[in-house]
């Protein structure tokens, strides 16, 4: 599957602007939401070939939205990667679990997360 469409879902405006500049620098199309239930209400819709999401944000958590996402079968094929800026050894385990596919700290390095686009892809 390649790659060509991003879904960014974070509650920090910053860290959206600084994942959206460096994938669309790449020449990814990126769409960005702001919290993990408009992730759930719009994901099937939008159609993204990814989601990199945050893991802690108010409301749904990215584990929980992952989660949600994996058992949908309009979303189930989506990949998810989530991240955070206070990711722990159990949170890898736990991302798994929910069924993401990477699981990455912030600030996310441009290289780790083309590299995990590029072996998702």
């Amino acid at each position: 599957m390649a790659i060509s469409k991003i879904l960014i879902v974070d509650d920090s405006a910053t860290d959206r602007f600084y994942l959206t500049e460096l994938l669309e620098e790449r020449g990814y199309q990126v769409v960005a939401l702001e919290s993990g239930e408009a992730c759930v209400e719009r994901a099937a819709s939008i159609a993204p070939d990814l989601i990199i999401m945050d893991i802690i944000m108010t409301g749904l958590t990215g584990f929980q939205a992952t989660r949600t996402l994996t058992k949908d079968p309009a979303t189930s094929k989506i990949p998810v990667i989530l991240c955070s800026g206070k990711l722990q050894i159990t949170d890898h385990a736990w991302a798994e679990k929910m069924g993401a596919k990477a699981c990455v700290i912030k600030p996310i390095a441009k290289a780790d997360l083309t590299a995990i686009i590029d072996k998702l892809g």
